[in-house]
């Protein structure tokens, strides 16, 4: 269908969603006094006025007129907005299929029967049910609002501890800061970003690994968070790899050349910035003249995104390496091909999910929708001598919050299996 005709009939079923919601709105005021009717009736429809006008001004301008974030708070306001009334909505319409009902069976029972009012008689809208629904509908309205203002940048350090049998004497205690999924071009407060990376560097780990995601789609997405994330330093070096949104393959791009040009200048920033881009390739640093491999995929996952990942390059002569890091962006790479094919990558370092952005973490519990997709999600997990770890990320995309999962800076300290049994 046409756009010029379906945003507009979009745009109308939207209104009527906000006048079916305005009667519960109506009859909870009520009794108040016209000052307050007056001041909430404005209030109303006042919001609705300003999404509705969002609405038309994401269709119908163009996009160049907006930074991303503009457009992207646009969206998500829109969506909060009529996600939250389609939650009073529910309530309402229950209640007026049961007014309904009512009404009928009140007059089927009076045919035939003497009756002053001639009939079955209006059923009122429930006050209680009309407070209910509103409460429905503010449930997510505040959850969401509040995963914007305070969950977004709301950084948690976690820490682990994993034993490796085969780790040299030289390794154990190394520490291991774990950053992935950055997304700058979603970030909207760099006070609050700079204050992650603070809370990194007062750990002063003896590596940092980055597991991918550093734009959504495009490298210029980093010139504002250049220079914070360039902050990014360890004794023993930072290792970086890619993410399934730093090969911009969910942009339009004029050409394959822009597309391709886009890809360099990303890898150009991960040089400048000091970090090792592991490209389907491996780095082996000593200590004490003890070797450790540290190798890194380019992205690869069972699902249906695209697999650059080449995990038998990068594996290339490690073989006699004791101990070997695996950083791959997707966690569904573990299952799919390094339990199956290299049972001596001892662990493995992913990110991806961002654990829904959204979920419950209690104690030992923990319950996101992003479960329903990856057996590995969130955490910690181990099968026999292998290791998976995976970051909840860093920054957020899509809707600019979390609600429940907050943003992860992951500590993991390496420890022998001699170690662990003493």
């Amino acid at each position: 269908m046409n756009k010029i005709i379906l945003i507009p009939l979009l745009a109308i079923v939207l209104l009527l969603i906000d006048i079916y919601v305005y009667q519960a709105v109506k009859l909870l005021v009520q009794n108040a006094t016209p000052y307050w009717r007056l001041t909430i009736k404005v209030i109303y429809w006042g919001v609705t006025l300003v999404t509705l006008t969002g609405f038309f001004i994401y269709h119908f301008t163009n996009p160049d007129y907006y930074s991303r974030i503009v457009r992207n708070f646009l969206m998500v306001g829109i969506f909060i907005n009529y996600f939250s009334k389609s939650f009073a909505m529910v309530f309402l319409m229950l209640e007026d299929v049961t007014r309904a009902v009512r009404w009928v069976v009140q007059t089927v029972s009076s045919w035939g029967a003497e009756s002053k009012s001639g009939g079955g008689t209006s059923i009122s809208r429930s006050e209680f049910l009309a407070k209910s629904a509103l409460i429905a509908g503010a449930v997510p309205l505040v959850s969401m609002s509040y995963g914007i203002i305070s969950g977004a940048h709301d950084y948690r350090i976690r820490r682990k501890t994993v034993h490796l049998p085969n780790l040299p004497k030289a390794w154990d205690g190394i520490r291991i800061a774990q950053v992935s999924d950055i997304h700058s071009g979603s970030f909207w407060n760099k006070v609050a970003v700079q204050g992650g990376v603070d809370m990194l560097l007062k750990e002063k780990p003896d590596m940092i690994f980055f597991t991918g995601d550093l734009v959504n789609n495009e490298a210029d997405e980093m010139k504002n968070y250049f220079p914070i994330f360039k902050q990014l330093k360890a004794p023993l070096g930072v290792y970086s790899i890619l993410g399934n949104h730093d090969y911009g393959d969910y942009k339009s791009w004029p050409s394959q050349q822009a597309k391709e040009q886009n890809l360099n200048t990303l890898k150009q920033v991960h040089k400048e910035m000091g970090w090792r881009l592991l490209l389907n390739e491996n780095e082996v640093i000593t200590v004490d003249k003890e070797p450790l491999a540290i190798l890194g995929v380019e992205n690869w996952g069972a699902g249906r995104f695209a697999k650059y990942g080449k995990l038998d390059e990068a594996y290339a002569g490690t073989k006699e390496i004791p101990v070997k890091l695996l950083l791959s962006h997707d966690p569904s790479h573990w299952d799919a091909q390094v339990r199956k094919d290299y049972k001596d990558i001892d662990m493995m370092f992913a990110g991806h999910t961002h654990g829904f952005q959204f979920g419950v973490e209690l104690g030992d519990f923990k319950w996101s929708p992003s479960q329903y997709v990856y057996k590995q999600w969130a955490g910690h997990y181990q099968q026999e001598n292998q290791h998976l770890y995976v970051n909840r990320g860093y920054g957020y995309l899509g809707y600019p919050g979390r609600i429940g999962i907050p943003p992860e800076i992951t500590m993991i300290e390496l420890k022998t299996e001699l170690a662990q049994k003493a």
